[in-house]
């Protein structure tokens, strides 16, 4: 039997293993990492980090920012702090083990930026594997606790951005509406031109804002990355 690929993955500023985490490296945390904007923010809660590539790559972006990052899988969190500890950026990275839901910041501090990846089947499907049905379905993180968190945590001017499938966050805006987070800017991401998106990255604040909507697609029609997602991504990535 061959053995299992244990290499790390490689970015351009850094190296991080993520084998023993609930998720991978994928582009769903890249794309939102790379997409979220970061003018006025000093301090972000990535909530659910897993490998703790999100905090990696917005420590990447930004020299001054501070990221402290919230994982409830013992295995994720012990992988996120060495892929931290390891980092250039160590010293403005934070893992904590705990359920986010009883996670309380020193001085009870409230942060610019709150990001996330959840969990996010809300049907009948479960992945097998117990890690990846943690990480991926809202049994463990209600769409109205997660919202419930952004509101303890967030600055009165904060924002809150995070990716969903595209179905599911049909869900998560009324919900969001329904509680005084307000959409201010939204990312479709498509698979392929003539393809449906199948994901969004989604922007929320405490204050309504002309919204602001874009359209990003991965891969052509025969399967090369776009001029698009090249430009998102050549800054991070080794090689495409």
């Amino acid at each position: 039997m061959k053995p299992p690929d244990t290499r790390p993955f490689h970015f351009q500023q850094f190296s991080l293993h993520h084998h023993k985490s609930t998720m991978k490296v994928g582009t769903d945390a890249v794309l939102l990492a790379l997409w979220t904007g970061l003018d006025g923010v000093r301090s972000v809660l990535d909530i659910g980090t897993g490998s703790g590539i999100i905090p990696l790559l917005l420590a990447a972006r930004n020299s001054t920012l501070k990221v402290d990052a919230v994982e409830m899988d013992t295995a994720s969190f012990e992988e996120a702090s060495a892929n931290f500890s390891d980092s250039p950026f160590t010293g403005r990275l934070h893992a904590f083990l705990t359920d986010i839901q009883d996670f309380v910041p020193e001085k009870e501090k409230r942060y610019d930026l709150l990001i996330s990846n959840p969990p996010f089947f809300i049907n009948d499907y479960r992945p097998g594997q117990s890690q990846r049905k943690l990480a991926r379905h809202t049994d463990t993180l209600r769409y109205e606790q997660l919202i419930a968190v952004v509101l303890r945590l967030m600055k009165p001017k904060g924002r809150f951005s995070l990716v969903l499938p595209y179905r599911e966050s049909k869900v998560f805006l009324k919900l969001a509406e329904q509680s005084g987070l307000y959409l201010q800017q939204q990312m479709l991401i498509f698979p392929k031109p003539c393809s449906e998106p199948n994901r969004i990255n989604l922007l929320f604040g405490l204050h309504p804002v002309i919204l602001k909507t874009e359209k990003f697609i991965i891969r052509n029609e025969e399967g090369t990355f776009t001029k698009q997602y090249l430009d998102m991504v050549k800054n991070y990535y080794l090689s495409t």
